[in-house]
């Protein structure tokens, strides 16, 4: 289990939800090889989004075929039920949806007393005001710049406004501003430019026709 690092630094966070499943080690290795910073790991309930994912079994075998973190970012209704399972399975950090049910205070605090990094995440029409009273305990902030539950989205043109809001209210804060949702080579850098420094990155990797080209570009933009 590593933690997150510190955000001092622009990150890629390759989404294993657009990869091919039936060769998910080997693209794990190589965005890995291309200096991925971290995986990020969608975990659906078909309750909170209409779409099903993965489980504690995924994290564990890719715990087993990399050294990269990886950001389980909980889709799920009820996260309480889910916690234990997944930090068992080697997550490095958990993302909660402030949307869901649940004492999400004392749930973030329980992820931080595992040594896990802490998240939060909001949907495109949260308010993200709603993120001030979490400030002190967590890690990560995730802005959703599409709505959450499928791959392959089109950024939303009201995000970079959310994006900029959330941004204000962090502030100086070590908290990473990460985005998901859309991001490719144009819109990583309208991303960065107001305020993200973590990117995850799906199709816009795993869907192109030469993945270490797809990682350059993105690289490219955000430096």
């Amino acid at each position: 289990m590593i933690a997150l690092p510190k955000p001092n630094f622009k990150a890629i966070a390759p989404s294993i939800l657009s990869a091919n499943q039936l060769i998910l080690g080997e693209q794990i290795r190589t965005v890995e090889t291309l200096g991925a910073s971290w995986l990020h790991i969608d975990i659906m309930d078909g309750h909170f989004v209409p779409n099903l994912s993965f489980g504690p079994a995924t994290v564990k075998w890719i715990d087993k075929v990399t050294a990269l973190a990886q950001d389980v970012h909980l889709m799920v209704e009820e996260p309480q039920k889910y916690l234990d399972a997944f930090i068992k399975a080697g997550a490095s950090s958990l993302t909660l949806h402030v949307e869901s049910k649940g004492n999400l205070k004392e749930l973030l605090k329980q992820i931080k007393s595992a040594g896990l990094s802490a998240g939060v995440s909001i949907k495109p029409d949260t308010n993200p005001q709603d993120l001030k009273q979490f400030l002190d305990i967590i890690d990560l902030v995730l802005v959703m710049t599409v709505y959450p539950g499928f791959g392959g989205q089109a950024f939303l043109q009201s995000a970079p406004k959310q994006i900029r809001e959330v941004k204000e209210i962090i502030k100086d804060r070590p908290i990473w501003l990460e985005v998901d949702g859309g991001i490719n080579k144009d819109t990583v850098k309208t991303a960065k430019e107001n305020g993200a420094d973590a990117f995850v990155a799906g199709n816009a990797l795993f869907g192109a026709a030469d993945i270490k080209q797809a990682y350059k570009d993105l690289k490219d933009a955000i430096n």
